[in-house]
């Protein structure tokens, strides 16, 4: 459908004719004496008896007619569509301290390591994040925004395979990762924030304590997820031989759980990778996207055609005003009278 976005310029289309009707006549006076050669006079007594011809009034009428056209902001509105979206702001803080290199996680019918493991899980529950603005938060010794909050979920799933040991230090500032989040989320208004922690140790580092860190998460309305990671046994080969331990022993779960219930959260455990992956199927179910439906209709300007072709006609007519255009066509005129009398 085309639409006018200014239509009332169109009363602006009889202005030439207006001007011309109702406006004075410019008078010149010409102080200086002009003495042209009698070819010359001729020539100039012929173009000034002469009355316009009809073709230059059209195309200076379709001239003006294309420029107010082009003004009036001329548009090609298309159909309704349908669009969705949600106003969810999370983040997601991953540890990176040298504890997360355990390998006690199982993944396709071997151990691998806890990063590895919660970068498998991760790359599926980002897919599903269509329409929320997701955050990447790395910490160990430091915490350090990876990823701000975007709509480019590509992006941010590059960087999370990318990271590895050692960008962030060899300790474990979980204090630092909650405060850094609450930071990134307030930048936003305030609907459905929410960051999910996930480690493996205690706090051991960073300038901020994880309880106090909280405290300011919930009085800025961030509910606070924190996933424990790690097995409960792992078998390894000793001098006597096989023996048993607790890979997750500096695994401070009374913290954690101590954060999400003050911000609203909660604490969750993942000794596998089966329960890490049913973790963020709960998560979904908790932190439903509640998407608003909305419709836009697309719209592509269309001004820069008819503002071309007045351009293209206006050109036309000044070079049709040029003395050597009529001297061109009166050479063409007496070519043609010569050949007929021929």
């Amino acid at each position: 459908m085309l639409s006018l976005q200014w239509p009332l310029l169109l009363l602006a289309l009889p202005l030439p004719w207006l001007v011309y009707r109702f406006a004075p006549a410019y008078k010149t006076e010409q102080s200086q004496v002009f003495a042209p050669s009698l070819m010359m006079l001729a020539e100039q007594k012929e173009m000034q008896t002469a009355k316009p011809h009809i073709s230059l009034w059209v195309m200076a009428a379709a001239a003006w007619l294309c420029l107010v056209l082009a003004a009036t902001r001329p548009t090609f509105v298309g159909e309704p569509q349908a669009i969705t979206s949600s106003d969810r702001n999370m983040m997601l803080a991953v540890d990176l301290s040298d504890s997360m290199k355990e390998e006690d996680m199982a993944f396709q019918g071997r151990l691998v390591n806890r990063l590895q493991a919660v970068k498998a899980v991760l790359t599926e529950f980002i897919a599903k994040r269509q329409g929320d603005r997701l955050g990447l938060i790395l910490f160990g010794s430091k915490a350090y925004v990876q990823t701000p909050l975007t709509f480019d979920l590509e992006t941010l799933q590059i960087l999370l395979d990318e990271a590895t040991f050692g960008l962030a230090g060899r300790k474990t500032a979980i204090g630092d990762a909650i405060g850094l989040s609450v930071k990134r989320l307030l930048d936003l208004p305030e609907s459905n924030r929410v960051l999910i922690i996930l480690t493996d140790g205690q706090n051991t580092a960073g300038e901020i304590e994880p309880l106090q860190a909280a405290k300011l998460a919930a009085q800025a309305g961030v509910k606070i997820y924190t996933i424990g990671i790690g097995a409960d046994e792992l078998v390894i080969q000793g001098f006597f031989g096989p023996k048993r331990i607790n890979p997750s022993r500096d695994l401070d779960e009374v913290t954690l759980t101590t954060i999400a219930q003050d911000t609203g959260g909660q604490y969750y455990r993942a000794r596998n990778l089966a329960e890490l992956e049913q973790i963020y199927s709960v998560l979904d179910a908790l932190e439903t996207i509640e998407m608003e439906e909305q419709s836009i209709r697309p719209e592509k300007s269309l001004f820069h055609y008819p503002l071309g072709l007045a351009l293209l006609l206006a050109s036309c007519l000044y070079l049709m005003q040029l003395p050597a255009f009529s001297t061109l066509v009166n050479r063409v005129k007496n070519i043609n009278k010569g050949k007929a009398h021929v």
